[in-house]
């Protein structure tokens, strides 16, 4: 492998994964929905440029992080908490506009207002960088305040990405279907994660910093184009029959309710708000752990180590695996719930934090925040990419994934703002031990994530046509009810 170039390097392990679980979900016994072979394949074509902008659209969210370490002498670590948290923060209240706006507009305009949105948005931001860097102009109010504006709107329209995806897709896929979907999302997760962090790097060190936003720029404007002649939100656009998803729209053919109505509906229901609850915990460790460790390894002097050094690639790699290993253990484990699955690798997230907390001046770190990585990408896989299409159903799937889209960007504008406040920067950086509340910061988040997962153990979206299922009507004591949000 010594003789390829360093960014073939690093994606083929991606590549020889995604082939492996290719082959092995080929092999799984197939669940059988009365679906055409050329059904399947316009879906594929539908689904895919769709997930591959929203990959790109990561490309152009986290490039910040890139960015702003590039930007020496012009930014610190406080900084960029600045920044992301006003991003963050901006993207977790603008679901409540979007969400709504994408059930009405439809999936396929919201992502191209979402991605041609990120587009401009990262060319602005290239273009003030180069300003400050080759001509050392100074933005009104100083470059932070300038790039915390620019990227809170880049976040506006980055949060269109997973409500329209989930919008779409809720149309085409059956639940039984939607955990191996979810560890697609998972997928696309994880492969923008590697192109925010690695493709980053390898620009930010071949080329002047304000290509980390030009590059994910004219891709996304390339996937505007390819998006409005490819993508369609439902089956019934392309020609083929539309069909019942099982998922709490079923047998609802009443007219769609104001999103004032719905969002009632939906936040008192105890099992939205228990997910939303989780969501907010999975917001705050991915972030934590995703932002951070890459700050943490070039402050400490370990940028050059095997993980620091493959980040990008193997946070991929690790999505992609706890992906795919959450989608498939719902789907054919616990019989499409989402709860369980969400538990188990909340239960590894936590024995990860208790671990980094000792680790911490050890190469086992690394690993460590990797295996966490692996579980909190399942988590939001199932919960933001599968459970919200579930319990809001293919009419408020925009709503549902906005609500608790809203929630982990809420954990995250908390991580952005705490940590870029108890965290070392300058000289202080330098030595690991003034690092210690960054795992400390870790615990009460994913214990209490993993005690809220285990209170949605056995729920299940309930079709409006169908009778409360018995094994969830006795469910123990104490847990949410298995009623959907939508009911009424």
């Amino acid at each position: 492998m010594s003789s390829l170039p360093p960014w073939l390097q690093q994606l083929l392990p991606i590549l020889i994964l995604l082939a492996a679980i290719s082959l092995v979900i080929a092999r799984l016994p197939k669940v059988e929905l009365g679906h055409t072979e050329a059904f399947k394949r316009r879906r594929f074509f539908n689904w895919f440029p769709l997930g591959m902008t929203y990959a790109f659209l990561y490309m152009g969210r986290y490039n910040l992080n890139e960015a702003t370490s590039a930007l020496k002498g012009h930014t610190s670590n406080a900084d960029f908490g600045t920044i992301f948290f006003w991003g963050t923060l901006t993207y977790g209240f603008a679901f409540l506009l979007n969400g709504p706006l994408t059930d009405k507009l439809g999936g396929r305009k919201t992502i191209l207002i979402s991605a041609a949105g990120s587009s401009v948005c990262n060319v602005l931001m290239g273009t003030v960088v180069y300003g400050v860097l080759q001509n050392g102009w100074q933005p009104p109010g100083g470059l932070v305040a300038t790039l915390s504006f620019l990227y809170a709107l880049n976040m506006y329209f980055q949060s269109f990405g997973a409500v329209s995806i989930v919008k779409v897709n809720a149309s085409w896929f059956h639940v039984k279907e939607r955990g191996q979907l979810g560890g697609v999302f998972g997928i696309l997760i994880s492969l923008g994660v590697y192109f925010a962090y690695d493709w980053s790097r390898f620009i930010a060190k071949a080329a002047p910093t304000w290509w980390v936003f030009f590059v994910p720029a004219a891709i996304l404007a390339v996937f505007v184009v390819l998006d409005f002649f490819i993508i369609r939100d439902t089956p019934g656009h392309t020609g083929h029959p539309d069909f019942d998803t099982a998922d709490a729209s079923s047998g609802d053919a009443g007219p769609q309710l104001a999103p004032k109505e719905v969002f009632k509906q939906m936040i008192s229901n105890p099992i939205i708000l228990t997910i939303l609850a989780v969501e907010f915990c999975s917001g705050f460790m991915r972030n934590a752990i995703m932002q951070w460790y890459p700050k943490f390894a070039k402050a400490t002097g370990i940028a050059e180590t095997f993980v620091a050094s493959n980040w990008g690639m193997l946070l991929c790699v690790a999505g992609i695996t706890g992906g795919m290993f959450a989608g498939l253990i719902s789907d054919r484990v616990f019989d499409s719930r989402r709860g369980p699955v969400s538990a188990v690798l909340y239960a590894g997230m936590s024995l990860g934090a208790v671990v980094s907390l000792f680790v911490l001046e050890s190469w086992m770190l690394g690993w460590t925040v990797i295996f966490m990585s692996l579980c909190v990408i399942g988590v939001h896989g199932m919960l933001s990419g599968t459970a919200s299409m579930d319990f809001g159903g293919k009419k408020n799937a925009g709503l549902a994934v906005g609500i608790i889209d809203g929630a982990v960007y809420a954990g995250t504008a908390l991580q952005s703002l705490l940590l870029g406040k108890i965290l070392p920067s300058g000289d202080a950086a330098k030595d690991v031990a003034n690092w210690s509340n960054w795992p400390i910061a870790l615990l009460p988040l994913s214990f209490l994530g993993l005690l809220l997962a285990t209170r949605v153990w056995n729920a299940k979206p309930q079709p409006k046509a169908a009778p409360v299922a018995p094994a969830l009507a006795a469910a123990p004591a104490g847990s949410p009810s298995s009623r959907t949000g939508t009911e009424g």
